[in-house]
This record gives C-alpha cells, structure tokens and sequence, in this order.
C-alpha cells in the first residue's frame, strides 16, 4: 500500500452539506486535512423538522462550494486526491442524488475512483478514525433517523443485534419537544428544560425493559408523555420542566436495560478478547449528557470502555464518510462503479429481519 492514502468525502444524507479530505497512513492512523459541514437548521426549523425538498435545494446551492473550500483548507488539488467518496444512503434521496452524483462527476473528470458509502457505516468506523479502536466493538447508533445496536466485526463486516420497531430515539425526543411547545431541533430543547424539572413527577413506561430480544421501542412513551400533558393541561413551566425529566429518566432507564443485556451478550461471545472491550456511541442524541451518564455507568460496570468520538463527527459530516471510503480502499474492497445508484434505506446487516427500523422497506414486527 501506498504511504498515504487520501480521499474526498461528500455527505448530503439529510440537511447538512458537508465535505472533507481525509488521510490514512501506511500504519492506519487517520488525519483529517479539512471538514467542512453547512447545517441548513434555520431553513427547516420554521416547519419543526426536515423537508426534503428544501433541503435537497440546499444541497443543490452549497455542495460546490463547499468542496471547493474542503480542498483549500486540505492544500490539496483534485489531482492529489486517490478517490472519492459520497454517502449513496441511507437518507433523503433528494439529497442523497444531490452529492453521488456529484461524487461521480469528479471521479470521471479526475479519472479516480468512486465508493459510495452507506451511512451507518460511516458512523461505525468513525472510532477507528478518532481511537484507532481494533474490532470487534459494539456500537449503539442514536440519532434522528436510527437507533440500533450493532456488533462492528470488521469493515463491511456488521451484525444487527437490536433496532427500534417504531420512532428512532431522536424522532422522540423532536416528537415530544413539539408536542410541549419547545423549539426545534427538540433533543437540546428537551435536554435544557429537564434540567429544571422532577424526574419523578410522572411515572412513564420503559417499553421492552426485561425482554431478551435487543430491540427498542418508543412510539408507547411518546403516547404516554402525550397522556400525561393532556391530563394536566394547561401545562406551565413547571409541569413542561418536570415531563421532560420524566422523559428523560425513562429514556436511560430503558437504556440501561436494552444496552446492558448487549454488553452482557458481547462478554459472552467475546471472552477470549485480548484487548478491553468496547461500547461506541454515535449520532446525534449522543450529545445528550443524562444518556451518556447512563452509558457511562454501564460500561464501568460492565468492564466495557465507553467510546464516544467528538460531537462534530457524531452527527452528519463528510470526514466519516471520507474515512469509511478509505478503510474499503485500505482492505482492498472493490470500488463502486459510476452508474450505482442512491439508496432511501440501506441496512448495515443484510440478513437481519426486516423491521422499520433496520433501514429497509417493511413492516413494523
């Protein structure tokens, strides 16, 4: 292999634009040379969630630019570059067309070759870019659009081992920030208020607590969080404050279950691991700091290092995608060719049954 490896990454999956020039040396440490990320918040936060047609526009606006600056900032040209990169799904696939099909025009005018990535798996590997973690690692994904638990055995290598049947845990969390008249985007909102609020006030459900199956639900608390701001309407601060840190509560409770029988499952089927286990956290509800308290306290107990990369590549960007196209380079996998297609849903485990929740087209289970 050569000494370095270095490639151009675009994402454009749901309402950040973002590129970045990533390197992977010869001994497989990662450098990020430029990350650039344009969230298009303001645009969408006037409808309390994404829409997809004004953010495949967006993307339309800045992508170009965009790369451009990532290339400024790398000190790189487009001849410098061995690949290209850009999220194929899953996603809005306004968006997702939007930048592989800028991905492909560049690799054909710069004659380099082209991975389209799926999503999920640049969130997978982002802690090999950050942590150099060795396989296998157990990943808890948490974001708007997924929440799953994913046994990560090597690049290309992944085993769904639990998924939400219904509402990811970040739709919740916007979900119930609407439902109480807080501000989009609803985690931060819901996070800020809990923190005035009694989280023993109301007692809401902890759905799949004690089952053994390894899958998450949330569309019942977000009914009963409904239930309960009806009962006691109209709702002041007070009661807005203590049903977000009820909600809240709930939330690491249900956790602390689904993820903790996970870790359990690892260490079984794990136990001849010559290195410290690990747990990886990543998307956006990752930022929330009662979940990662909870986490926390269950890796420790557990034996597991918690594993969480920056905030900035926790959430949508390019340079994870730039890595993941360099970690298929560097095992020698295949490029894609220029005529693939994006995908609205892609799951990571192929043969895992399809929920709604697993990145495929189907039924809720």
């Amino acid at each position: 292999m050569a000494t370095f490896l270095r490639i151009l990454g675009i994402e454009t999956s749901c309402d950040e634009t973002a590129a970045s020039v990533v390197v992977r040396h010869a001994d497989g440490r990662g450098e990020i040379l430029s990350d650039v990320v344009l969230s298009q918040l303001e645009e969408h936060s006037a409808f309390g969630g994404v829409v997809p047609e004004i953010a495949a526009r967006a993307h339309v606006e800045a992508l170009d630019g965009l790369i451009e600056e990532a290339l400024e900032r790398a000190d790189v040209s487009l001849a410098e570059i061995d690949a290209v990169a850009a999220t194929s799904g899953p996603g809005l696939i306004g968006g997702l067309l939007v930048g592989l099909m800028t991905g492909k025009a560049i690799a054909r005018a710069a004659g380099k070759p082209l991975y389209a990535v799926n999503h999920l798996e640049g969130h997978a590997l982002t802690a090999r870019l950050t942590d150099g973690l060795p396989f296998p690692y157990l990943m808890l994904l948490v974001s708007g659009g997924h929440t799953q638990l994913v046994l990560v055995n090597g690049v290309g290598e992944y085993e769904r081992w639990g998924t939400t049947i219904d509402d990811a845990l970040g739709e919740a969390f916007d979900k119930t920030a609407k439902l109480l008249g807080l501000p989009y985007p609803g985690g931060p909102a819901v996070e800020r208020t809990a923190l005035h609020g009694d989280a023993d006030r109301f007692k809401l459900p902890r759905p799949l607590v004690g089952e053994a199956r390894l899958d998450f639900s949330f569309s019942g608390l977000k009914t009963a969080v409904r239930q309960a701001a009806t009962d006691i309407a109209p709702l002041d601060d007070q009661d807005v404050a203590d049903i977000c840190a009820s909600f809240q509560k709930a939330i690491s409770g249900t956790l602390k279950d689904r993820i903790g029988r996970g870790l359990a499952r690892f260490r079984d089927q794990f136990s001849g691991l010559d290195t410290e286990p690990a747990l990886v956290v990543a998307g956006g509800v990752a930022a929330n700091q009662e979940i990662r308290r909870t986490l926390q306290a269950l890796c420790l107990e557990y034996g597991f290092r918690f594993v969480a990369p920056p905030m900035r590549l926790c959430t949508d960007n390019a340079a994870m995608i730039a890595w993941a196209g360099l970690e298929r380079m560097a095992a020698e996998l295949p490029a894609d060719p220029l005529d693939v297609q994006p995908r609205s849903r892609w799951p990571l485990d192929s043969n895992a049954q399809t929920l709604l929740g697993s990145g495929k087209r189907g039924a809720k289970a």
